[in-house]
């Protein structure tokens, strides 16, 4: 099998080594993976706004490791364009991500943007996540259920689409994870996104921002969507397809035009 890794974190992060290291029994892993950190850049690519700086580093640990100075979607692209330009990867892994991907947070993630490119390039994808921020958290729960996981997915493929399968682990020891379950997106919201930098850091008479704040999940989440899933100590899965079309909007406006 070969196998395309790459995340949002950057080459170096602690989530992606994890991931090459659990992949590497499954067959040919090549990562190809941001030379820095891009979290929030969603589907983002750089369309020709600067060079993008390839390197890569050779075989490190028994697998193919190269980085671009680039999004995480363009990450994916450069590898499906270039790296694998001779033949498709059977299977494209983002992450492991330092953090959840669970519920609206799914739109602003690099981790699933570099996924979503490698499935519109024609190849399965997965998000892989785990609910804990840390540079050096702990993926030991990760590295002991994945592989599980991926095996059973693989294995049961859809014939006639390409899927993303976001799935989304608690920061909890394998012991106290109470399953795995196939989950909708979740709904949450920001608050106090928006801070003030002290006014002695301005210049020119900018007024500086930084984005922070705190996601908070909506009230009237069900029990099959995925921040429920992972509050309660349930591995997610949710299935992504490629096409955003609200089908029941679609039905109603074709009526009307």
């Amino acid at each position: 099998m070969k196998i395309l890794i790459t995340n949002d974190d950057g080459y170096q992060a602690k989530g992606i080594h994890a991931l090459v290291h659990i992949m590497k029994k499954f067959g040919d892993v090549t990562v190809v993976a941001p030379k820095t950190h891009h979290s929030g850049m969603s589907m983002a690519i750089s369309l020709g706004l600067k060079p993008l700086g390839f390197r890569d580093l050779g075989i490190i640990d028994g697998a193919q490791w190269m980085y671009l100075d680039g999004t995480p979607a363009s990450c994916a692209k450069f590898a499906i364009d270039e790296v694998f330009k001779d033949g498709l990867p059977d299977v494209i892994l983002s992450g492991i991500n330092h953090g959840s991907n669970a519920s609206t947070a799914m739109w602003y993630s690099g981790t699933i943007g570099a996924a979503r490119e490698g499935a519109l390039g024609g190849v399965p994808a997965f998000a892989v996540s785990l609910n804990n921020l840390h540079e050096d958290a702990d993926f030991s729960v990760v590295e002991q259920l994945f592989p599980a996981i991926f095996e059973k997915l693989m294995a049961n493929l859809p014939k006639d689409k390409i899927v993303v399968y976001n799935i989304n682990f608690p920061d909890l020891p394998a012991d106290k994870i109470r399953g795995v379950r196939s989950t909708t997106q979740g709904k949450e919201m920001w608050v106090n996104e928006f801070v003030p930098v002290d006014p002695s850091e301005r210049s020119e008479g900018e007024a500086y921002y930084v984005m922070a704040g705190d996601v908070v999940p909506l009230a009237n989440n069900p029990e099959s969507s995925d921040n429920w899933a992972e509050d309660n100590g349930y591995i997610s899965i949710t299935p992504q397809s490629l096409d955003n079309t609200d089908m029941d909007e679609y039905r109603r406006l074709a009526k009307l035009f």
